[in-house]
């Protein structure tokens, strides 16, 4: 199933579009934040919780669903099983800045929200792996000069000069030597 035909199949579009054009995109089909309309008005404090669903929370919550469907296929979430992309992170930052109240005031990242800020004081998050922030190219480099140094390190001649080496620093104290150097220079 295509990304745009999950999305139809997951809420009813004909609740917040009009009927689909020829020829436009996913993005002009779904509506934002601030163009989706409201059904009719209900008082919260007394409509029922399906109504109070349907006039307050899906008319926000359904576009930030879409958009994070689309962010998350920009970040090849649906083809890679580990990605740097975290879903409630985009929700939460996409929710905060498309919130009417903020309507005026200018875009602000995840970590500069201030529930997120005093969240992580109490809730430090562990260091995000570095598998995830490479990019496939990157990876693919390093792995790459990793195999080449060990199949080099594994030729017969380099194993003799690593054992020279190693012979050399045990015999003649090479750091000692290294250090004794770098005292004279220094001292002139």
């Amino acid at each position: 199933v295509s990304l745009e035909a999950g999305i139809f199949q997951l809420f009813r579009t004909e609740q917040f579009c009009s009927v689909p054009a020829a020829g436009l995109s996913m993005q002009q089909l779904l509506p934002t934040a601030e163009t989706a309309p409201f059904p009719e008005s209900h008082d919260p404090e007394t409509c029922s919780p399906q109504a109070y669903l349907e006039s307050y929370i899906f008319p926000v919550l359904l576009p930030g669903l879409a958009e994070l469907l689309h962010r998350a296929e920009e970040e090849k979430c649906f083809e890679k099983t580990r990605t740097k992309f975290i879903a409630s992170d985009f929700l939460t930052e996409w929710l905060y800045n498309k919130n009417p109240k903020r309507k005026d005031e200018p875009f602000t990242e995840l970590f500069s929200i201030p529930f997120v800020k005093d969240w992580l004081k109490d809730h430090p998050r562990p260091p995000i792996p570095l598998s995830y922030l490479l990019s496939e190219e990157e990876a693919s480099i390093i792995i790459q000069s990793f195999w080449r140094g060990y199949r080099v390190r594994c030729d017969s001649e380099i194993q003799e000069l690593r054992q020279w080496q190693k012979q050399l620093r045990e015999e003649k104290n090479i750091a000692e030597t290294v250090k004794e150097f770098w005292a004279k220079q220094e001292a002139r």
